[in-house]
């Protein structure tokens, strides 16, 4: 059997090797994570309750976070001189934020919570 295999050492070292061999080994062990954590919920709901509360405070933390920087950052800047490409740059990326922001409110708006293409490829930069 395979698994046999795997438990000599220097079998394992050489699979380990090979990149696809690995990626493969890594996938095999996310989807079993994963099935894991799918069981575990069915089980035990008070674990997506539990999840729900981190992933609120992960949310609201994250845009605390972001405002305390700026409010930190930005009175800094008084005297600041900044060329063109500076401040095209940081525009640039306030429309990131805002199309960020304008789309976790929709989402908290109307329940869509999944990415379309177009916002994937601003939120990457690649507007």
């Amino acid at each position: 059997m395979t698994t046999d295999l795997l438990r000599r050492p220097a079998v394992a070292r050489k699979t380990m090797r090979d990149d696809t061999a690995r990626m493969l080994v890594n996938r095999a062990q996310f989807d079993n994570s994963h099935e894991t954590r799918d069981r575990i919920r069915e089980r035990t709901p008070a674990v997506r309750a539990i999840e729900h509360t981190i992933e609120h405070l992960d949310l609201v933390g994250s845009c605390h976070s972001f405002v305390a920087t700026l409010g930190r950052l930005v009175p800094q800047l008084r005297g600041q001189q900044f060329t063109d490409d500076e401040r095209e740059t940081v525009r640039r990326q306030i429309g990131r934020v805002r199309a960020a922001a304008d789309w976790l409110e929709g989402a908290l708006d109307n329940g869509e919570f999944t990415l379309d293409e177009q916002l994937v490829q601003l939120l990457k930069g690649e507007e």
